[in-house]
């Protein structure tokens, strides 16, 4: 058989998958997260011991090393576990775990909370601390604007409104 039908895609069956990359920044995670992580990691193990035997199936045995690898990601994770309860944090301005509402000069709004890295939701409500315009409006109190150069020109955003979990 010619090598061009073969598919390549992803380890073979008797390679280990890579490693899923630890951020480097505090593992800072709301009550919420940290339930997330510990309910992820609950699963992985429930998963994983439905798998005991795989050692015969290429598939089931590439599974269960997939599923090896996001249970150490998951461990790592919780063993590095910052816990932040948001009502400890100052009120009235954008924090860790504060959820913000945004209003853009032309009048489009944008809610957010303020969360750790493994619960944000890419273009969602739940945004990272870490990324740089949730960091860039740290401190800032309802009233306060933030420019924001979005790629296609700044952009003025201020803040409305900044609740914090009680």
């Amino acid at each position: 058989m010619s090598r061009a039908f073969v598919k390549e895609d992803g380890p073979a069956p008797d390679e280990d998958p890579p490693e899923r990359p630890v951020s480097a920044n505090p593992n800072y995670v709301t009550p919420r997260g940290a339930r997330l992580l510990q309910e992820t990691e609950e699963r992985l193990v429930v998963e994983l011991s439905g798998l005991s035997g795989a050692q015969d199936e290429p598939a089931r045995r590439r599974r269960k090393r997939e599923l090896e690898r996001d249970l150490r990601y998951v461990r790592a994770r919780l063993e590095t576990a910052l816990l932040v309860d948001p009502a400890s944090t100052p009120k009235g301005e954008v924090r860790f775990g504060a959820r913000v509402v945004l209003r853009r000069d032309d009048g489009a709004e944008r809610a957010l909370r303020v969360v750790g890295e493994d619960e944000a939701d890419e273009g969602g409500e739940l945004a990272a601390w870490t990324g740089p315009f949730v960091s860039a409006l740290f401190g800032l109190k309802p009233g306060q604007s933030l420019e924001w150069d979005a790629g296609a020109g700044a952009e003025r955003w201020t803040v409305v409104s900044v609740e914090t979990a009680s």
